[in-house]
């Protein structure tokens, strides 16, 4: 479906007024007199890591008794 020029002409007129307004300046504050070093501060933590335990558990099932793993692990610091 082709375009009317009256059409063309709209979206050509509002695709210029939105890249006029993105154009503009915006006033910026007035520099500090003295420039500010940038700091990292680091905060090591201790090393954590995962201790486990596991084991064997009997599970009833109706096919049979089965012999099935558990495993339960947290997290220590180190």
């Amino acid at each position: 479906m082709p375009l009317r020029p009256l059409g063309l002409a709209i979206i050509i007129a509002a695709l210029s007024g939105v890249s006029a307004v993105a154009q503009t300046p915006v006033p910026l504050a007035s520099p500090p007199s003295h420039p500010v070093p940038h700091r990292i501060e680091i905060y090591p933590r201790p090393p954590l890591y995962r201790r486990c335990t596991d084991w064997y558990e009997l599970q009833y099932r109706p096919s049979g008794t089965v012999l099935y793993p558990q495993m339960r692990c947290w997290w220590v610091r180190g």
